[in-house]
């Protein structure tokens, strides 16, 4: 099977709780190539938020994929690109973050999907 491009997940709005996870591949059978990561803000003010790449739950310093509290500005939306082949996500990595403010930000991603 040849990669095929999917929205690989969301949208959704990232939590107050820095260690949300985002998103997870649980299939072992498949793998993800994300290629664009979006994170909007519809409030009237800044927000900051966070990512990391790991375990479940886990936010640990070295492991974060954008600037730790990235702010996010009034009634915008932010593209973090990944370059070729893209950010490979197994069943075992997790996307985990959140913003300074619950419910404001959304985020989504765009990216391909393959068999391992």
């Amino acid at each position: 099977m040849s990669d095929k491009p999917v929205r690989t997940f969301g949208p959704l709005y990232l939590t107050a709780t820095y260690t949300t996870n985002v998103y997870n591949n649980t299939s072992a059978l498949i793998y993800d190539r994300i290629t664009a990561i979006y994170i909007e803000n519809t409030s009237g003010t800044a927000v900051t938020c966070r990512l990391y790449l790991g375990a479940t739950g886990g936010n640990t310093g070295g492991t974060e994929l954008i600037a730790k509290d990235t702010s996010i500005p009034a009634n915008t939306t932010v593209p973090f690109y990944f370059a070729s082949p893209g950010l490979k996500m197994l069943s075992t990595d997790f996307l985990v973050g959140g913003a300074s403010t619950g419910s404001v930000l959304t985020i989504w991603a765009t990216g391909y999907q393959a068999v391992v």
